[in-house]
């Protein structure tokens, strides 16, 4: 049985005296809770209410309304969609419209989602805030508990900042000292990259220094997870020297380790694993009326057929499909187009449903008639993070979420990165040495099989990397296929290309050859200086001096 010992309750526990960001033009508002007098905050028992209650954001569940889809913290829209990885999907190009025009680049500041992805983030901003302050100026918090908590706070505030800062760049910067409405009206040029960049890191930093190596409680914040992400931080801004000693950092602890078959990471029992760096705590049947400490941002991936509703989002790309192709001797063949009898990489099919292949552990095969609009977006969907129908971790009735956690870093992500930095500092077979530790790990996993037999489902091969790597952009390419390869679907996909510069030319190139096939990605094109982030929202501008903002470039 999974145990979820940190409880992502939504109701009643963002607590009295807090500043909600609810709404179409409400950025700042106050909404009073009522749960707890703020006279009563200062009690200990009561601190910790808050500080669960800056937990339970990181789903992008934030109001009464089952929207986390719009905000959704696994960033499948954003982090997809966005990219050559995914299709929209759903009930054609109407469907979540916003979506569409976000997947062909047709973005504006009022898109629902960019709005609300940025009110989840700041209310997880605001609830952080909230209870360090809470926090710092307790005198009956025991001393020693009250450092481990002040670390996990300043992680999570680190973590809400950090998805702020890739997603729209220009941002607000508002910590703990502020403690009135007006205290958040705060304009976004106050602080230049580096500088914002700047108070991500020393968050990442207090929380390594406060933090513990392991908690009692699971998915609490840990002292080398706030390292890891340092990691990552320093990864976003090509810092590669200190990506590497974070990484190294990390892999010295021993805390961490590859599960041994890949399919396992993505089992609900497995999903606070050695593997596991940090992640999102998902649960199902707790009390919660309605389910949304499940995965109720990804609701809308259930697949259809005879055990899933036909919501049919987050559809795999003919594009991601085709990267998955191997030779004979098992290695990627760049740039293939899949066909049938060709050699694959295992993963494919354990990262998405293809006619013709069980999927799960469910006694049918996927049909292509379990595809929603075939005719748009194809006839496969996603699997990775989706739950058998037979789980115990599964909600058959709405809204159809499972208790799956969202990995935010689990420890082939970090791995990888440590990979690309040495590539960068000029260390090729070290790379070709990390690289190889995940296709090890994937290679010597259980394929998919027959239904009704042992017999591999397809033409399964995949290898490792036996020839020394002599050439750096080759290297690199490597590396970015391997990130791309064992962390499909998981919502990394966009933001790397961003950081690696390559955006423009690489989506440009994928809609040049989708619109042969697509018809609803024709309209595709990326605006290199524009559509690397999205635009700063209608909502906040509206409400704050003119002079204080400014929009992102030429939006």
């Amino acid at each position: 049985m999974k145990i979820k010992t940190i409880k992502i309750a939504f109701n009643a526990l963002m607590l009295g005296a807090a500043f909600g960001f609810y709404g179409c033009s409400e950025y700042l508002e106050e909404v009073p809770y009522g749960e707890v007098a703020p006279d009563e905050m200062s009690k200990t028992e009561n601190i910790e209410r808050a500080i669960i209650a800056s937990y339970s954001i990181l789903n992008g569940q934030f109001d009464g309304a089952s929207s986390a889809f719009n905000s959704p913290a696994s960033n499948w829209s954003f982090g997809d969609v966005m990219s050559d990885d995914a299709y929209k999907g759903g009930g054609g190009t109407g469907d979540q419209n916003q979506i569409h025009q976000m997947e062909i680049y047709n973005i504006n500041p009022t898109i629902t989602d960019i709005s609300r992805k940025w009110l989840a983030l700041y209310e997880g901003v605001k609830r952080s805030n909230y209870a360090l302050r809470l926090l710092l100026e307790s005198e009956e918090f025991d001393p020693e508990r009250k450092s481990i908590r002040e670390g996990e706070l300043r992680f999570l505030r680190g973590h809400f900042y950090f998805e702020l800062k890739k997603i729209y760049n220009n941002v607000p910067f508002i910590d703990e000292t502020s403690s009135t409405v007006d205290d958040y009206y705060v304009g976004n040029k106050e602080l230049n990259d580096e500088e914002l960049w700047g108070k991500i890191e020393s968050d990442f930093n207090a929380a390594f220094d406060l933090l513990p190596v392991d908690q009692a409680d699971a998915g609490r914040a840990t002292k080398f997870a706030a390292k890891a992400y340092l990691a990552k931080t320093y990864a976003f801004q090509g810092k590669w020297q200190a990506c590497l000693e974070a990484a190294d950092e990390v892999i010295a602890s021993g805390k961490y380790a590859l599960l041994p078959d890949f399919r396992e990471v993505f089992l609900p029992e497995n999903d606070n694993s050695e593997e596991i760096i940090f992640a999102v705590q998902h649960s199902v049947n707790d009390g919660e009326p309605s389910n949304y400490n499940g995965s109720i941002g990804d609701r809308l991936s259930a697949p259809g057929g005879p055990y899933y509703p036909q919501y049919g989002f987050h559809r795999p790309s003919q594009n991601l499909i085709n990267s998955f192709e191997t030779n004979e001797n098992g290695l990627p063949v760049m740039d293939g187009e899949l066909a049938s009898g060709d050699y694959i990489d295992l993963r494919l099919d354990h990262t998405l449903a293809r006619p013709g292949i069980p999927y799960l552990d469910l006694p049918v095969l996927y049909e292509a008639s379990w595809a929603r609009d075939q005719a748009t977006y194809g006839p496969n969907s996603p699997k990775k993070r989706l739950v058998s129908a037979l789980s115990e971790f599964y909600v058959q009735a709405w809204p159809y979420v499972n208790a799956l956690n969202y990995y935010v870093i689990r420890y082939a992500d970090l791995l990888l990165w440590k990979a690309e930095a040495q590539v960068e500092l000029g260390d090729l077979e070290g790379a070709r040495a990390t690289v190889n530790l995940v296709r090890g790990r994937a290679a010597q996993s259980a394929a998919v099989t027959k239904l009704d037999s042992e017999e591999p489902a397809d033409n399964y091969q995949l290898s490792t990397y036996d020839q020394p790597w002599t050439s750096a952009s080759a290297a690199r390419e490597l590396v970015r296929l391997e990130r791309r390869l064992e962390l499909a679907m998981e919502g990394h996909r966009f933001f790397d290309l961003v950081r690696w510069g390559v955006a423009a030319e690489t989506m440009n190139g994928y809609f040049e050859t989708e619109k042969e096939v697509s018809s609803h990605l024709v309209n595709g094109r990326f605006v290199e200086g524009k559509h690397e982030y999205f635009p700063i929202p209608q909502i906040y501008l509206d409400i704050m001096p003119e002079e204080e903002v400014e929009q992102n470039p030429n939006y």
